[in-house]
């Protein structure tokens, strides 16, 4: 029986133990994401900083951690997974710690990035020991499903813990908050993860120049697309940084080619039905992260709800998605994993036609509820579908890079859509309709062609490796 289908071999009860650990720190990692969103305002007060200049308080965390995945899940396959997840998780830790007391703006901007490589290095680990810890079939599929589950109501969330806790503690508390519960992670991964099989091998050359690139290339873009809308900003300077990301990125591939030791071997992406999988995950991840602040901007900026009500308005976002999360599994094993990736694009389509349609009749934030329970659709559906079909047929070997490459296509299809989405339909040298409206159609487009992409592949059981 091979490493994919017999996984590690602990007992069930562990293995449920150590899920609940890895989830404790994918919790945090997704709730950091988004909390810094309603506390921006407190943030630039506190320290003099307006605009654009903020935005990289979020991006910046989103994309070094995108960006930087690949590289950690080449570590952990390298260097052996438990070891590897405890180092990242301490980095993240230490980090969410200099965050919560940084006494620049520039520091907590370093704070940020240095919890995005964190979170890179630590996260292609946890998710690769669940992959190995469950064999394919309905039990990789539940704790996939719970995974899924958990980062989607941190994300959610997020935005209600960032209002109450900038509210009553300030918004350092929203970093400071996660310390002890990462020290948990990092002891629980020590008594409750097998220990890696064989040394650290010596004399591993790591591809750094591909990290770097593939680092940079989705940084020059989100700067390209966030100074394309700032009235003021010469033109010149957001060509020449969506040039540099063209050139990273042809950079990448040429690296990768060459190297004897690439992050993502070129032959991985032989696999169709997996890239297709990647390809639609950031379609989708792009949509996903739009409608977050769609909801933030259209209950604050366009209904007046301050930061606590806002938050605490999503909530029904996160309770729905924990419903998805106990359907989803069976319905998994009865559909198959490309129908449900099919019906997750569809209902976020179909909140994305609320949120436009709640624009222009000038809807109260009631109207957002059909949206936020489509959203949760969406992520409990597509993003589990699409999880297994991008780690299905992985064994000891590549299980670190196929859970690195996905997690890389969730994080920086997020962070590009809302570039693109947001970034255009609130670029205020844009006038040609309603924002919401605009966004929400660029959203729409690409779910379309997201769905395209998967639907090429061949229906996928649950139990089954895809095939071309």
């Amino acid at each position: 029986m091979s490493p994919s289908t017999r996984g590690l071999g602990p007992a069930p009860a562990r293995a449920w133990l150590v899920l609940c650990a890895m989830s404790m720190l994918q919790f945090f990692i997704a709730v950091d994401v988004t909390v810094v969103n309603i506390a921006l305002p407190s943030i630039g007060a506190d320290f003099g900083v307006q605009g654009h200049s903020l935005t990289w308080v979020v991006v910046g965390y989103t994309v070094t951690g995108g960006g930087l995945l690949m590289l950690g899940g080449r570590l952990g396959d390298l260097l052996g997974r438990r070891r590897t997840l405890v180092v990242g998780t301490a980095l993240f830790g230490v980090a969410s710690l200099l965050a919560g007391l940084a006494p620049t703006f520039p520091v907590l901007v370093a704070a940020r990035l240095l919890q995005g490589a964190g979170e890179a290095v630590a996260l292609p680990a946890a998710m690769a020991t669940i992959v190995l810890l469950f064999p394919e079939g309905p039990l990789r599929s539940r704790a996939l499903s719970v995974w899924a589950a958990v980062a989607s109501c941190g994300l959610v969330l997020g935005f209600a813990l960032s209002g109450i806790i900038t509210a009553h503690l300030g918004w350092r508390w929203i970093f400071l908050i996660s310390v002890p519960f990462i020290l948990v992670v990092i002891v629980a991964a020590l008594l409750l993860v097998p220990a890696d099989r064989s040394a650290p091998r010596a004399r591993v050359r790591l591809d750094l120049p591909g990290s770097f690139l593939l680092t940079a290339c989705p940084l020059l873009f989100v700067y390209a697309a966030v100074e394309a809308g700032e009235p003021g900003t010469a033109p010149w300077v957001s060509v020449a940084a969506l040039m540099g990301a063209v050139m990273a990125a042809l950079g990448f591939v040429r690296v990768e080619s060459r190297s004897r030791n690439p992050l993502v071997p070129m032959t991985f992406f032989a696999d169709r039905p997996r890239l297709r999988a990647n390809l639609t995950t950031m379609l989708l991840s792009g949509a996903l992260s739009t409608s977050f602040l769609l909801f933030t901007f259209y209950l604050q900026d366009r209904l007046g709800i301050g930061p606590l009500g806002a938050g605490l308005t999503m909530l029904p976002l996160a309770v729905a998605l924990i419903a998805a999360s106990v359907l989803v599994p069976r319905l998994l094993g009865r559909w198959g994993a490309r129908a449900c990736v099919l019906v997750g694009l569809a209902a976020a389509a179909g909140a994305m036609a609320v949120i436009a349609l709640a624009a222009v009749l000038g809807g109260g934030a009631a109207w957002l509820l059909p949206a936020m329970l489509l959203i949760a659709a969406g992520m409990g559906f597509g993003l589990v579908g699409l999880q297994y079909i991008a780690v299905s047929g992985t064994t000891d070997q590549d299980a670190g890079i196929a859970s690195g490459v996905q997690r890389a296509a969730d994080q920086l299809g997020g962070a590009a859509g809302v570039a693109i989405y947001v970034g255009l339909g609130f670029a205020p040298a844009l006038h040609a309709g309603d924002p919401f409206v605009i966004a929400a159609v660029l959203a729409v487009i690409g779910l379309t062609a997201g769905a395209v992409v998967i639907s090429r592949s061949s229906a996928i059981a649950v139990g089954q490796s895809p095939a071309g």
